[in-house]
């Protein structure tokens, strides 16, 4: 039986289990690749997608669970790497493989959503995802350099 998406402003009509992860839905039969496969069992964030402006880890959500809502992956949040997120990520030289970080970007993004100004204690709390390289020290930055990029583009 099919059921419909919306992923990044665009409407997918999916003829797959409803069961199966939204993460391979994305994947696989929307095609968008940036959220990636880690742990499987929402753990490490590297699928962290946004479903309805909340940080979603997607290995652990059904696709027919969140059919009918908005689901933004970092292609959404900005294709040309424009958005204040992505500008703090390089300014401040965040990746170094890069494999966690459309999922912990569109997890900022979601916090920055919620909290425009959030502390270091903020960040601790909400931000949980993994880097395998450990650049926490640059993306605590980079967060705190996004919000002011965000909160500036909105003056």
């Amino acid at each position: 039986m099919s059921f419909t998406l919306r992923v990044n402003g665009e409407q997918f009509t999916l003829n797959i289990d409803r069961t199966t992860p939204l993460l391979w839905a994305i994947r696989d039969h929307v095609g968008y690749k940036s959220a990636k496969f880690g742990c499987g069992v929402g753990i490490c964030g590297s699928c962290t997608v946004e479903v309805n402006g909340m940080a979603v880890r997607s290995c652990s959500i059904a696709a027919g669970d969140v059919e009918g809502f908005d689901i933004v992956t970092i292609e959404g949040l900005s294709p040309d790497g424009s958005h204040p997120i992505q500008r703090a990520w390089v300014e401040e030289q965040v990746p170094q493989c890069g494999y966690c970080q459309p999922g912990m970007i569109m997890a900022v993004s979601a916090l920055l959503r919620a909290n425009a100004s959030p502390s270091d204690a903020d960040i601790s709390d909400q931000i949980t995802n993994i880097c395998r390289c450990g650049t926490y020290v640059r993306i605590r930055r980079a967060i705190h350099r996004a919000a002011e990029l965000t909160r500036a583009e909105l003056e």
